[in-house]
C-alpha cells in the first residue's frame, strides 16, 4: 500500500520522497504565499514580516554607512591638521630639527615632517573681546604642503605669513573677536620675561594675513598659525622646536613605521600616534556603532518573530491539506521543506529589498536631507553643530554582507520550528473532525 501511495504521489507531481526542493514542493510553497479571502489575515502577517525585514535591513545599512561617513570625515579633518605621529625629544631639545625633519621625511611611508612650536595664549582684539587660543609655529613651506590649511584659506593669503609678518587664524575666531584680514590681533602669553618684579606676561600684536576654515568649530575657533621663527622668539625657544609631527601615507600602518622612524632619528625619541591622542573620541564612536548595530538588529528579529507567528497560523489553517498530502505519500521532510521555503522566501525577498532600499538611500542621502529640510523648514544636521557641510554616507562591503547574512540567518532560523511542527502533524488527528 505504501509503495502504491508513493507511486501515485510520484505520478501526481509530488516527486520522490526525500528529494530536496522538488517542483511540487516549490509549487505548494508558492501557493501558500498567495492569499485567498479567508487567508487574508495570514497574508497580512506575512506582509508585515516582509516590510519589517526590509526596513530593518535598510535601516542597518543606512545607519552603518552614515556612521562610517562621519568617522571618515572627522578622521580626515582631525588628521588633516594634526600629525599621524608626534615625535618628541627625550635626551635633549630638538636643536637640529631641520636635519632631523629631513631624515624623518625620507622614511618610506612618511609624506611630510612638520617641526612645531606650540603654546597657549590669550587672543584679543583692539575693539574688545578675547578668547583662549593655541599658537602653532610652523614653517611657511610646511604649511603650504598642509593642504587642509593652504587649500582652505577663505580670506586673505599666505604671503604675509611667508614673509614672517603675519599670522593665520580661523574664521570662527575672527567672527568671535570681530576681526578680518589686515587687522591686528594681540596675543598674551603667561610665560613671559623674568624681571626683578617677577615674571611679566609677554604681549605682542600681529597682523592677520589670512583666515582659514577647516570645517571643525574646535579648530576654527582656537588655533593660530604663526611663522616658526617668530613663534620661537615669542615663546623663548630660539633655535629649537618642541616636537616634529609626521604625516604618513597610511595612518592605520603606524605600528610598522615606528621602528623605521626610531632608526632614522638616530637618537632617543618618544613617539605618540593619532590613535593614542584621540583614543577616547574614537573609542566612543566604535561603541556607538556597535550599540546601534545591536539595537537595529532587534528590528530584524521582531520581523523574524512575525514569520514564526505567521507560519504557525498557516500550519493550523492548512492542517487538513497537510494530512491529505501525507496520506498521498508526501514525506515529513517534504512537508517541512514546503513550509521552510514559504518562510525563507519572505526573508530572502525582504532582505534583498532592504539592501536595494538601503543602497538607494545612501546614494541620495544628501538630496534626501535637503528635501526634509525644505519640508520641515529647519536645518537638519546643522554644519555649525556637526562640523560637516553635508551628510556623509560611506558603505562598507563587509558590513553590508554581514547585515545580509544576519538577516537571512534570522529568517531561516525563524522558519525551522513552524516547518518542523508541520512535518510532525498526525494526519489522523488532523482529519478526525473534517
Amino acid at each position: 500500500m505504501a509503495e502504491a501511495a508513493v507511486d501515485r504521489s510520484s505520478k501526481s507531481g509530488l516527486g520522490p520522497a526525500g528529494r530536496p526542493f522538488s517542483t511540487f514542493e516549490r509549487l505548494v510553497a508558492w501557493r501558500y504565499l498567495r492569499a485567498r479571502r479567508k487567508e487574508a489575515f495570514i497574508s497580512v502577517i506575512a506582509g508585515f514580516s516582509f516590510v519589517g525585514i526590509m526596513l530593518g535591513v535598510a535601516t542597518l545599512i543606512i545607519v552603518m554607512a552614515v556612521m562610517n561617513g562621519f568617522r571618515t570625515e572627522l578622521v580626515s579633518r582631525i588628521l588633516g591638521i594634526n600629525g599621524h605621529m608626534i615625535v618628541q625629544p627625550v635626551d635633549g631639545p630638538f636643536t637640529d630639527y631641520a636635519d632631523l625633519a629631513g631624515r624623518l621625511a625620507a622614511v618610506p611611508g612618511v609624506k611630510m615632517a612638520l617641526p612645531l612650536v606650540e603654546g597657549q595664549v590669550l587672543a584679543s582684539a583692539q575693539a574688545g573681546g578675547s578668547t583662549g587660543a593655541l599658537v602653532r609655529g610652523a614653517r611657511a613651506d610646511d604649511l603650504t604642503k598642509l593642504k587642509t590649511i593652504s587649500e582652505n584659506i577663505k580670506s586673505g593669503d599666505m604671503v604675509g605669513y611667508a614673509s614672517g609678518e603675519g599670522v593665520l587664524i580661523g574664521t570662527r575666531m575672527a567672527d568671535q573677536l570681530g576681526l578680518r584680514v589686515g587687522d591686528l590681533i594681540t596675543l598674551t602669553s603667561p610665560d613671559g620675561d623674568v624681571t626683578p618684579m617677577g615674571v611679566s606676561p609677554r604681549v605682542k600684536s600681529y597682523k592677520i594675513s589670512g583666515l582659514f576654515e577647516i570645517g571643525m568649530s574646535e579648530y576654527d575657533s582656537s588655533i593660530i598659525f604663526m611663522p616658526l621663527e617668530e613663534a620661537q622668539l615669542y615663546f623663548n625657544a630660539e633655535g629649537l622646536v618642541q616636537s616634529i609631527e609626521l604625516f604618513v601615507d597610511n595612518p592605520d600602518d603606524i605600528d610598522n613605521l615606528r621602528p623605521k622612524v626610531e632608526e632614522a632619528a638616530g637618537r632617543q625619541i618618544a613617539i605618540t600616534d593619532w590613535r593614542q591622542r584621540n583614543q577616547t573620541f574614537f573609542s566612543a564612536l566604535q561603541v556607538e556603532r556597535n550599540v546601534m548595530f545591536m539595537i537595529l538588529t532587534l528590528i530584524v528579529l521582531v520581523a523574524a518573530l512575525n514569520i514564526i507567528s505567521g507560519l504557525i497560523m498557516l500550519v493550523k489553517d492548512k492542517g487538513s491539506d497537510i494530512a491529505i498530502l501525507r496520506t498521498m505519500g508526501a514525506s515529513a521532510g517534504a512537508i517541512m521543506r514546503i513550509f521552510f521555503m514559504t518562510g525563507a522566501a519572505i526573508g530572502i525577498v525582504g532582505t534583498l529589498a532592504g539592501v536595494l532600499l538601503g543602497v538607494v538611500v545612501c546614494v541620495n542621502i544628501e538630496s534626501i536631507r535637503q528635501f526634509f529640510s525644505w519640508i520641515s523648514g529647519t536645518v537638519i544636521f546643522n554644519p555649525q553643530v556637526y562640523f560637516l557641510s553635508q551628510l556623509p554616507a560611506e558603505m562598507d562591503i563587509s558590513e553590508t554582507i554581514s547585515v545580509v547574512v544576519m538577516a537571512l540567518s534570522l529568517s531561516f532560523i525563524a522558519t525551522i520550528f513552524p516547518a518542523w511542527r508541520a512535518s510532525r502533524l498526525d494526519p489522523v488527528q488532523a482529519l478526525r473532525y473534517e
